[in-house]
């Protein structure tokens, strides 16, 4: 199997910490889609594991929280009946925490509507 460099990693994340998006980070790099994917799946649970170690004690004085809705695959009204409820398709939603001052996202949380709600039960 090939493995990336690491000045190759960096070429690929500078590329979508820019904004890029995959697409336009591989014509950028000339690296396949997959290998881009691959990439995020393996750094993923890296940055994950790095923000709960730092995002400890804060010094926030205001957060903001708002919530993104997005799709994935295919908006609600599209989605196959033989692919209704599963995971990963249809309405995503993400939820954010940002400090006001530092824009430093304290936390956030990305899952489907009843995640949210059933949250709102619990803290009230």
């Amino acid at each position: 199997m090939n493995r990336l460099s690491t000045p190759q990693r960096a070429q690929i994340l500078n590329c979508l910490i820019e904004g890029n998006s995959i697409r336009a980070t591989c014509r950028l790099t000339g690296f396949c889609k997959d290998t881009v994917i691959n990439l995020l799946c393996d750094i993923g649970p890296i940055c994950s594991k790095y923000h709960d170690a730092i995002a400890r004690q804060l010094p926030c004085k205001r957060l903001e929280v708002d919530e993104i809705w997005a799709f994935c695959g295919a908006k609600d009204r599209n989605v196959p009946d033989r692919r209704l409820g599963e995971r990963g398709i249809g309405s995503v939603w993400t939820w954010v925490a940002i400090d006001s001052e530092s824009k430093f996202i304290a936390d956030w949380l990305v899952g489907n509507r009843e995640i949210a709600q059933s949250m709102t039960r619990c803290s009230s």
